[in-house]
Formats: structure tokens, sequence, C-alpha cells
């Protein structure tokens, strides 16, 4: 089997899909403009989509107030030091940056809406 898409309950999803599109190079497959407001963004590669709605409001995850190792999206950065730059230029938060002995470089920050983003460059990379 094949992941088709990864959901999320967000508070502001239109929002939040124009941020994709326009600062992570998402492209949006599908969406509803009637609530739940439920667009499937998908990434790149055109093999991976994110699915974001509001539905229902009152059960939206804070994700500002969870540790980015609970949940986050991972994308590959080809410069994650310039990415990174121009996503907090556009709103995204800094977390954390690691440099491990592998090579990789991982950068953790946060979208305008508290949801975590990690920049993956790996040393070795984990999938094709």
């Amino acid at each position: 089997m094949k992941i088709e898409h990864f959901a999320l309950n967000v508070a502001e999803p239109v929002a939040m899909a124009a941020w994709y599109v326009d600062n992570l190079g998402f492209k949006v497959a599908r969406h509803m403009d009637e609530p739940p407001c439920t667009h499937f963004l998908e990434d790149s590669s055109g093999t991976g989509m994110l699915e974001i709605y509001n539905n229902p409001p009152d059960e939206v995850p804070v994700y500002a107030d969870m540790n980015p190792l609970q949940v986050h999206v991972a994308l590959v950065s080809g410069d994650p030091e310039e990415d990174k730059s121009t996503l907090i230029a556009a709103g995204a938060t800094l977390v954390d940056e690691m440099h491990l002995d592998d090579g990789s470089h991982l950068v953790m920050l946060r979208d305008p809406w508290g949801l975590a983003v990690q920049l993956c460059k790996r040393g070795v990379p984990i999938c094709a």
C-alpha cells in the first residue's frame, strides 16, 4: 500500500493552504469552498498529499503547545539554510536546528498556525 494523504484538523484551512502553496511549493489538488473548507495539498513530487480542514472547530489541536516530535510535517529541502530564512521571513518561527554525524541537516520550524514543519536534507536519503 501507499500513503494517499495525511489529514490534519486546523483552525484556518483556507489561509493555511495559501501559505503552504506560496511558501512550501504545495499545489491545491482539490478543495471545498464551504465548511469544513477541506484542501488536499499535493507536494512538489506529486506523490504525497496533506489534507487540511476545519471540522469541527472546537476539536482543533493546539499544535503550538505540542512538542514537535508529537506531530510534524517533514519536507525534503535542497538548501535548509536558505529555506529556513525564506520561511521565517514568511511568518514561520525557528524551533531547533541539527547537523547530524551522517551529514544530515534538519531544521524544525513552526508555521504561522503553530504546526511543526521540518526541513530535511539527509546525508543519506531515506526515500526515493
